[in-house]
């Protein structure tokens, strides 16, 4: 009896993002408030699992509801993962990890390399996603939106680590030496990186589409 590939892709990538999520909320530190969930990252990844959840449900017929616009969001928002962390840590470690290296090197490089390349290679190449950009737009908006909300109105005033020179408390160390307009800047810049990355990868999945129009999914 043949395997059916793709189903067996994202089985893989279900498992992982579910192991990578229970890990998270058993070892993942809670000594601050909001615990792991302070770090995009983290968003990233449970974002990244309900993603394969559905997709699961597709691939074996349980649901007809293709959930384009989360999916899209999901491989966007991992994009934006990927590049922010591995462009900060090239520019100075500390500023991400603290210590300047790996805590745990098989979660640092699944959470900021092979989850995100999961996710974004089923939503671009296999389930052909961004089909609703309206629908992607609102939930990147809603996501990052509350992210920033919570950053800067909960963690910064709760948190007393990490330490800046002007603030202290939102949890990506760099940002605390930033005054609240620069940090405005650098989430509005960070933002409209979101959008170019949307739009791109709807481009290469409408090339996909158009040039291997048959179906990939139920």
């Amino acid at each position: 009896m043949s395997m059916n590939p793709r189903l067996i892709f994202r089985w893989i990538a279900f498992l992982l993002a579910g192991g990578y999520c229970i890990h998270t909320l058993i070892f993942g530190g809670w000594d601050a408030f909001g615990g792991p969930f302070r770090f995009l990252t983290i968003w990233g990844l449970f974002c990244a699992f309900f993603a394969f959840s559905r997709l699961m449900a597709l691939e074996e017929e349980r649901s007809t509801r293709r959930w384009d616009g989360f999916i899209s969001m999901a491989a966007v928002l991992n994009a934006m993962v990927l590049i922010l962390y591995w462009r900060i840590f090239y520019a100075d470690s500390v500023l991400v990890t603290g210590d300047g290296g790996f805590s745990e090197y098989h979660i640092e490089i699944y959470r900021h390399g092979v989850g995100p390349a999961l996710v974004i290679i089923d939503a671009v190449f296999i389930h052909r996603s961004f089909t609703r950009l309206g629908a992607a737009g609102a939930w990147l908006i809603g996501v990052i939106g509350a992210y920033i909300a919570f950053a800067e109105l909960l963690w910064q005033p709760l948190n007393d680590d990490p330490s800046g020179s002007v603030t202290s408390g939102i949890p990506y160390r760099f940002l605390n030496d930033l005054e609240f307009a620069d940090r405005a800047v650098f989430y509005a810049v960070n933002f409209g990186t979101a959008l170019v990355l949307l739009v791109v990868f709807a481009g290469i999945a409408w090339g996909i589409r158009r040039q291997f129009p048959a179906p990939v999914t139920p």
